[in-house]
């Protein structure tokens, strides 16, 4: 697994996982366990999103994708 993107919070890891994951690429969502320890306001800068090494290219090019389209 290689990590493609670092997502602000666990809200996006998980949107971009979906979105990633409607293109047949297996993605997994790092960090989550970490906003435990923050509490109840949102971490940032602690979730990413990995993905097999032979996906990682395909991966990088929709997350790209995506962030050209961000508001």
């Amino acid at each position: 697994m290689v990590k493609i993107y670092n997502a602000r919070d666990i809200t996006e890891a998980h949107i971009i996982r979906s979105m990633l994951e409607t293109y047949g690429i297996e993605a997994h969502v790092n960090g989550f366990y970490l906003q435990g320890g923050i509490g109840e306001l949102a971490a940032h800068d602690y979730a990413s999103v990995s993905v097999k090494n032979d996906d990682a290219d395909q991966a990088k090019k929709i997350v790209a994708e995506y962030d050209k389209t961000e508001i």
